[in-house]
């Protein structure tokens, strides 16, 4: 989508909902949450944003769409933003984040929910899924991150390839090396340089500002899976729920990643969204938002994309 299309979309959706926020205490910790009016009948939705180190704001108003038939939840991750950390921050790791979402469902006094997470919190969403199958009905992986570690290495390099000079230079100055460190301004400053390489279209990312936060939790959990890796295929594979996987045809992540992912699920439904890079709410929102809506409206092994 051309930057003059997506704005005319944006504009075309009309007044964007406000989000109600509370304080939700759950596993000692008092998460930030927001939600959007309800939608009697509908499944409410927990969007689960990625980056590791942001808020809820990487995912609103871009969502916002999805609130006109369904009621939307968001939370600020353990540490992120205003969610505080627990003690021992530095020793987080996303199965933290993972055992979260069960958790605030039950707090919350949800009874069923779906989940959306992009990103690497489509990592989240899914090992949170995994967990607390009978409390969700449906899942969608917005590019999702691998069920494995191996796409991790190459992810610079076309990072650079995609760059312009002055994105590539800044991004030169913060080698993957320097990410086994959970010093968070230096995961902060590597995920500012390699925003613009997210977007297919560097006109459409120029509209966008990359996030400024920082967060010693975020970085920590960012460091490990860096040093460490992972490897989640023997969990998601006991995952009986049915998960919609959004792989995007220009994203930085590749999509054997995505297709791997889709055929290590048991009840998996791979969509690539043609044209669009990492974000596709912003980049191809008709099609995307039509394929979230048609998934989320009926979910099961059957359904066929639109």
């Amino acid at each position: 989508m051309k930057r003059d299309d997506f704005i005319a979309f944006r504009r075309s959706l009309g007044p964007t909902p406000r989000l109600t926020h509370r304080t939700v205490h759950a596993r000692g910790i008092d998460f930030a949450v927001w939600s959007s009016p309800e939608v009697p009948g509908a499944t409410p939705l927990l969007c689960v944003n990625g980056g590791l180190l942001y808020d809820h704001s990487l995912l609103w108003p871009a969502l916002s769409p999805l609130a006109a038939t369904r009621q939307l939840w968001f939370y600020d991750q353990r540490g992120r933003g205003r969610t505080p950390a627990p003690p021992g921050a530095r020793s987080a790791t996303i199965e933290h984040d993972a055992g979260d979402v069960g958790a605030l469902r039950r707090a919350l006094g949800i009874a069923r929910w779906d989940l959306l997470g992009h990103s690497w919190g489509g990592g989240i969403a899914l090992l949170g899924a995994e967990r607390d199958q009978d409390g969700t009905r449906a899942v969608v992986g917005v590019c999702p991150v691998g069920a494995t570690s191996g796409w991790m290495r190459a992810l610079d390099d076309a990072a650079l390839a995609r760059l312009g000079p002055v994105e590539r230079a800044a991004l030169e100055r913060h080698p993957p090396a320097s990410l086994t460190s959970d010093d968070p301004n230096v995961q902060s400053a590597h995920a500012r340089a390699l925003y613009p390489a997210w977007f297919a279209d560097p006109t459409l990312a120029g509209l966008f500002s990359p996030p400024r936060a920082t967060s010693v939790t975020g970085a920590a959990v960012a460091a490990r899976l860096r040093r460490e890796g992972y490897d989640w295929r023997s969990l998601l594979s006991a995952l009986r729920t049915p998960v919609l996987v959004i792989g995007a045809e220009r994203d930085l992540l590749p999509l054997k990643a995505a297709r791997e992912l889709a055929d290590t699920l048991p009840s998996a439904h791979l969509v690539v969204v043609p044209g669009s890079g990492h974000m596709p709410f912003w980049e191809a929102p008709e099609r995307f938002f039509a394929v979230v809506d048609s998934f989320l409206s009926a979910p099961s092994s059957d359904w066929v994309p639109p």
